[in-house]
């Protein structure tokens, strides 16, 4: 029986999603009460907050993590689960607009988050259904042709795990007559995104630190000493670090008109049978395709295909998470018809107007990580390494990305959604007319 669109929260206060179904065991951490001391303050527990924090604890630092929900209550904890190297730009814009030594450098870096989600699952035997390898899949000619660009681009900068495969090569990998062929990224993956998030947590906490969750952040006080306040406690510590990306709202103006939520939904159908999900993925690989609005799909670990695609700008949901997915879905597995729907829930994730991720700094003892545009997975563990190498006194690569000028959206978010709404029109007519 199909399930109803579900905004609300599971029993345990995250998102009524498959993954909060299949969730490893965590505990209910208690909220901030009271005055507490530490060296680094980090607001937020999705995988920015939580990366951060477990590689400055790894360092010896005494870190304390403030989470307004759960952990991975966020995009963190809601996104397709895929696997996918460099950023929502890749790095030939990236020269275009701010210079060979800014592309050299995140290029450098384009590949880094993948191995530390890798070193993460091993280091600290997280289990997260972790399986290898997502495609890139071109709707037509001129997406191939531009999959042949991104090929020779990767490797320009040293990665050289690709595959292209033209024709009806792809069939192979995918059971969908809808494609011209693909990019198979070997290096690539999908896994159970709130598994990890929670995995990382449990290793932070086993090196002493500390999260209080239902613990949102009501002002940052500046100074030598920050302090971050809640509504029953305060944590002072000589660093903070903001991480709450999309659902951290206006507590920070600095940085909200630079930044504009928005919505992904996605669906996951009942289990199929062995051999229908051998037809639809023989390889079990996470699959995305090359429209500016893109699907991705791919199999969890009990053989439900998971499947996502759209954005809503400001972070709004439709009016059914279902009647606007399904569709998308059908498209491509037509066979799929008299399937059940039995999750579907949203998400949002963060924008930047240039669509690469934003980096800096408040003031001299407060830094920010956020914007990753829909490629968060990867971005943001690398973020919590660059974070732990900035607040060690390293800052040539978080610097890298702080130095990216990021303009505010026209008009502020008032006008961004209306704006940007226009112009994802625009470029889903082209990606529908293959120009």
């Amino acid at each position: 029986m199909t399930q109803p669109d579900v905004a609300s929260t599971h029993r345990d206060g995250h998102a009524r999603s498959l993954y909060a179904a299949t969730m490893n065991p965590a505990p209910d951490r208690p909220a901030l009460a009271g005055h507490h001391s530490v060296d680094v303050c980090v607001v937020g527990a999705g995988f920015t907050g939580i990366s951060s924090a477990l590689h400055l604890a790894e360092q010896g630092f005494r870190v304390a993590v403030l989470e307004a929900q759960r952990v991975g209550f966020g995009a963190s904890g809601r996104n397709g689960g895929q696997i996918v190297n460099s950023y929502s730009r890749d790095m030939d814009m990236i020269e275009a607009r701010f210079g060979e030594a800014a592309a050299q450098a995140l290029g450098d870096m384009a590949f880094e988050g993948n191995r530390i989600i890798r070193e993460r699952i091993e280091r600290y035997a997280i289990r997260c259904d972790l399986k290898n390898g997502n495609l890139f899949a071109a709707c037509n000619d001129k997406q191939l042709a531009a999959l042949r660009h991104h090929q020779k681009l990767w490797e320009k900068y040293g990665h050289r795990e690709l595959e292209l495969l033209e024709g009806d090569a792809y069939q192979r990998e995918i059971g969908s007559s809808r494609y011209k062929g693909a990019l198979l990224d070997h290096s690539g993956g999908h896994l159970h995104p709130l598994n990890l998030v929670l995995g990382q947590a449990a290793a932070f906490e086993s090196l002493g630190g500390v999260i209080f969750e239902h613990s949102p952040m009501t002002r940052l006080e500046h100074g030598e000493r920050v302090r971050i306040h809640t509504a029953h406690g305060v944590i002072e510590a000589e660093r903070a670090v903001i991480a709450g990306n999309a659902y951290l709202g206006d507590i920070v103006p600095e940085l909200a008109d630079r930044s504009m939520p928005c919505g992904t939904q996605v669906i996951a159908t009942e289990v199929l049978d062995e051999a229908t999900a051998k037809r639809l993925l023989p390889t079990d690989r996470a699959v995305e395709d090359s429209n500016y609005l893109l699907d991705y799909y791919r199999l969890s670990a009990e053989r439900r295909l998971i499947y996502g695609g759209g954005v809503t700008y400001g972070g709004r949901d439709p009016a059914s998470i279902e009647g606007a997915i399904r569709p998308k879905l059908l498209k491509t597995f037509p066979e799929l018809k008299k399937v059940s729907i039995d999750y579907a829930w949203s998400g949002n994730f963060l924008m930047t107007l240039n669509r690469l991720p934003q980096f800096g700094r408040l003031n001299h003892n407060v830094y920010y990580a956020q914007g990753y545009s829909g490629h968060g997975v990867t971005s943001s563990h690398l973020a919590g390494r660059l974070v732990g190498e900035i607040i060690k006194g390293e800052s040539a690569r978080f610097d890298a990305f702080a130095d990216i000028r990021h303009l505010p959206f026209p008009g502020g978010r008032r006008f961004a959604v209306p704006f940007s709404a226009m112009g994802a029109w625009y470029y889903a007519l082209r990606d529908r007319l293959g120009v």
